[in-house]
Parts: C-alpha cells; sequence; structure tokens
C-alpha cells in the first residue's frame, strides 16, 4: 500500500487542527458546502492507519478548530454583553471548547481500536456510523449542543434532499460517507479502480437529490400575509430603567403601520417587562387594534407565575387578536437562561450579568398557537437547533416560527448559523418558517429550507411577505431521529462485527 501522506507525524496533527479550523467555513454565511466534505476527508486519511492515542489526538485538536473557530461567537455573548472578564471567558471556552473536542475525539479512539485491518467498505461504513452517531450524542448528552452539525453545512446542496427522509443527522452521515469514500479513494489513488471511489459518492449525492424530489406535502389553507418586525434594539438599552416605553412604542408603532397584514410577529422578549408590569390596557388596546386591522400578533415577552408557593420566570409567547395562545419556552440554554449544578457553580454567576438567567421551562409537548385559523408550531431563540422538538408540534401545525433575541451575538457568526438551522427545520418538517429577531437575521423561509425574503442585520425593518400554510407528514416528522439512530447503531455494529469476521490480520 502506498505511503498516504508525506507528512511527519507533528504535520499530521498540525494538518488536522487546520483542517477542523477550515470546516466552518462550509456554514452559514459563507456555505461553501463541499469544504465539510473535505475537511472530514483529510481527517478520515489522517486517521485511517494512525494507533488509537494518536487518532484520539488528532480527532481532540480537529474538534479544537472547529469549534475554536465555529462557535467563536461565545465570547461576544460572555464578555461583551455578559461582562464577564476576558481572562474567565477566555479560561471558560478553552475547556468548553476542549470537552465538545471530546466528541471527535472518541470517534478518532473508537475506529482506530474497533476497525483496525477492516476491509475498506467495513471501516468506511463504520466510521461514517461512529462519526454521525457522535454527533447526534453531542445534541442529546447533557441537554445537548448540536451546533455545527456537519448534515447543517449542506443546505444549499443536492445531500439535504435526505434532510426530509432522515432529518439533519441522516445528511450528517451522508457528508460522513462522501468523506470516508474520498479517504479511501485517496489511500487507493495508484490502483486502477481509484475513480470507483469517486462514482460512489457521485452515487450517493444522485440518490439524495432525487429523495429530495418527492413532494410530501400540500396547501392548508389560503397564504397568510406576514409583517416581522425587527426592532433593533441595543441590549444596553433594552434592560435599562426608563427605556421600555418607548421601546413599546416602537414595536406599537411599527406594527400599526402595517395595513393588511394577516399575522405580525416580534422578536423574543421584545417588550421590556414581565406580562404582570405592563400598564393597565396595554395588552387589550393591542387587542382592540389587532381586531380592527384584522391580524394576529404574536409577542415574545416574560413571564412570571406562582407555582406551589415559587415564583418561576418564563421566556414565553402571546398571541393577541383573533386567538388567544400562550407558548413557553421549554429548552433553556444552560448558563444563560438557567444554571445547571448551580450549588458547585454559583460563583461562575457572579461574573456575568445576563437578564433572566434563572428561568423555568415551559411543558416539553405544547399546542400549536392558533392565528387566523391556522396552527403555528412555536421555538424560541435556541430551540430551533433540536429539530426533534421542533417537529413535536407537526403534523398539526401548518406553520413554524422562531423568535430570537440575537442582539447577544453582535456581529458574529451566530445569527447565520442559526437561521441555517432554522433552514433545515422547514426542511426536515416540509413547513413554511418565519424567523422573526430583534437585530438580524429576520427570514421568510420556504418548505425546502430556501431563503424567500430576508431583512437586513441592525436596522429597524418590518418584513413583509406571504407565507403558505401547509399540511402532510414527511418521514422525519414520524419517525423523528430514532430511525436514524437505529440506523447508526446497526451499521456501526454490522462493520465492527465484519471486522472481527474478516478483516483481522488482513493487510491494510
Amino acid at each position: 500500500m502506498p505511503q498516504q501522506v508525506l507528512l511527519t507525524p507533528a504535520r499530521q496533527d498540525l494538518l488536522a487542527l487546520v483542517a477542523g479550523a477550515a470546516l466552518p467555513l462550509a456554514f452559514s454565511p459563507v456555505s461553501w458546502y463541499p469544504l465539510a466534505i473535505a475537511c472530514l476527508a483529510v481527517l478520515f486519511v489522517l486517521w485511517r492507519d494512525a494507533a488509537p492515542g494518536r487518532a484520539a489526538w488528532r480527532g481532540l485538536l480537529f474538534g479544537f478548530g472547529q469549534f475554536g473557530v465555529g462557535v467563536s461567537w461565545l465570547y461576544v455573548a460572555l464578555h461583551t454583553y455578559g461582562q464577564m472578564p476576558a481572562a474567565l471567558t477566555a479560561f471558560v471556552l478553552v475547556l468548553f471548547f476542549v470537552f465538545l473536542s471530546c466528541y471527535p475525539a472518541l470517534v478518532g479512539w473508537f475506529q482506530a481500536r474497533l476497525l483496525a485491518g477492516a476491509g475498506p467498505w467495513a471501516w468506511i461504513l463504520g466510521v461514517s456510523a461512529l462519526w454521525t452517531l457522535a454527533e447526534w450524542l453531542r445534541g442529546w448528552l447533557f441537554t445537548g449542543f448540536p451546533w455545527l452539525a456537519a448534515g447543517y453545512s449542506q443546505i444549499d446542496g443536492p445531500l439535504a434532499g435526505l434532510a426530509p427522509w432522515l432529518g439533519v443527522y441522516g445528511v450528517s452521515l451522508a457528508v460522513a460517507l462522501s468523506a470516508a469514500l474520498l479517504a479511501e479513494g485517496w489511500r487507493r489513488r495508484n490502483q486502477p479502480a481509484v475513480w470507483s471511489w469517486v462514482a460512489a459518492v457521485a452515487g450517493l449525492w444522485l440518490v439524495a437529490w432525487a429523495a429530495g424530489r418527492v413532494d410530501w406535502v400540500r396547501p392548508a389553507g389560503a397564504p397568510l400575509h406576514v409583517a416581522l418586525v425587527q426592532g433593533d434594539v441595543p441590549l444596553s438599552q433594552k434592560w435599562s430603567p426608563g427605556s421600555g416605553r418607548s421601546i413599546l412604542r416602537r414595536y406599537t408603532d411599527m406594527t400599526l403601520a402595517q395595513h393588511g397584514g394577516d399575522l405580525v410577529v416580534w422578536p423574543e422578549a421584545a417588550v421590556p417587562y414581565f406580562r404582570d408590569q405592563l400598564e393597565h390596557g396595554f395588552l387589550a388596546g393591542l387587542q382592540r387594534a389587532a381586531e380592527a386591522r384584522h391580524m394576529d400578533i404574536l409577542l415574545g415577552i416574560l413571564e412570571r407565575r406562582r407555582v406551589h408557593g415559587r415564583v418561576r420566570y418564563y421566556n414565553s409567547v402571546i398571541s393577541v387578536g383573533s386567538a388567544q395562545g400562550v407558548y413557553r419556552k421549554h429548552h433553556l440554554v444552560p448558563f444563560g437562561e438557567y444554571l445547571p449544578f448551580a450549588a458547585e457553580l454559583g460563583w461562575m454567576m457572579n461574573d456575568l450579568r445576563i437578564p433572566m438567567s434563572d428561568l423555568s421551562p415551559g411543558p416539553a409537548h405544547q399546542p400549536p398557537i392558533q392565528v387566523d385559523g391556522q396552527a403555528v408550531g412555536m421555538s424560541i431563540c435556541y430551540e430551533d437547533a433540536f429539530g426533534a422538538e421542533v417537529m413535536r408540534a407537526l403534523p398539526r401545525a401548518t406553520l413554524l416560527a422562531n423568535v430570537t433575541e440575537d442582539a447577544w451575538y453582535g456581529h458574529s457568526l451566530a445569527s447565520f448559523q442559526q437561521m441555517e438551522m432554522a433552514r433545515m427545520r422547514a426542511l426536515e418538517g416540509g413547513r413554511q418558517m418565519i424567523l422573526s429577531t430583534n437585530t438580524g437575521v429576520t427570514a421568510i423561509i420556504g418548505s425546502h429550507g430556501q431563503v424567500v425574503a430576508r431583512a437586513p442585520q441592525f436596522r429597524r425593518w418590518v418584513l413583509t411577505g406571504t407565507v403558505v400554510p401547509l399540511q402532510g407528514v414527511t418521514p422525519y416528522v414520524r419517525y423523528g431521529n430514532r430511525l436514524v439512530v437505529w440506523l447508526l447503531v446497526l451499521i456501526a455494529a454490522g462493520s465492527v462485527a465484519a471486522r472481527v469476521r474478516y478483516g483481522r490480520g488482513r493487510p491494510r
């Protein structure tokens, strides 16, 4: 077998770090989606003949580059707006990035330990399944952090056609398979059949593209005219005493200036008061104005309620207009909306100044909010990163909506990455998604994940457009992540069994 790479082991380690750091360029806003496959292919080549310890180290370096670049926006949230000291912020983020990097490190160790000596197909299938299982575990364990799962990078590529069938992790599996096929082709580049590996990649992409041609949904009523209100309120102003009335007036004026809108959506926590703190008659006046204009309004607001003798705080969306409803955020952000292990980590919050960092979760299963005769499946901010949770509103919901306070991220990658995930949710569920934010990216997303309309960032703006309510059930809505997880387990187990049965002792 020819030498794979003409680099010293230390330089191969450095190459793993560089490949990981380049991977975020495959995601929004750069969106060079083939780069995701190229970066993973480099890592897989570096893993193929490495000992378990070395493979784990290269996985750790790859992950540190991936998350250190791709999730660098956390520094903005914690230091710039959370006012955590710079040195402490850097220390906390290094620990967090190392933790996230443990997932690719474990994949590297397991594939080297369990698949060493395996035939090409056993290794290709095994390493792809292990990589995707690790992504799923990262999105589930310890409340989950699914950011930068490889499947999201493909939202504009042919592999996205698998999303309505298997969700984002099914797309991740296709990315990993493509990378493993190319890696194996690189290993065997001097052999006559080298182009068969490239042909296998092309065949996989063709199958995914064809799968995306299946249409699972149909209209469920007349189109709705929507208006998404982007208030562009700086965080420094939003929670300062004396600013609340002017912020309410801004949103109210921008809303009432709309004529003919069926649905108006305000961002997360657009109302800078608790619901019970609002001046008497504000919501009643907004209700009368909405009824007079034949519109429904969804607005982000904070609530506090006494439950079993204790005051609980909720990040909520309420409806004003033809029907009254409420959605309370269920999947809260660790360290941002609640503190895990409060007894041990309470010292950390002394250095953070994050409003509403002691929230309670709403119920896991909440009915869609009714607006203009249609059911809207709600999510708030971070929740749209969890496909199986967003799909709980389907098939009953005919439209999906997410509201976000994205001023926390400043001029970083985060808002674009979140819009990319919202696009994946629309594609998985076969529903249009409306994304209403404070500073951008505010957008209307089609049921195939395409951006139909988008507002400019950091400007007061009302984005208007038309959305079509849809009904129908995609396979992903029906089965969630269960199908792909069991598929991954079977592939991984089958690959290991094949290596044990047929591969032991064979030359590589």
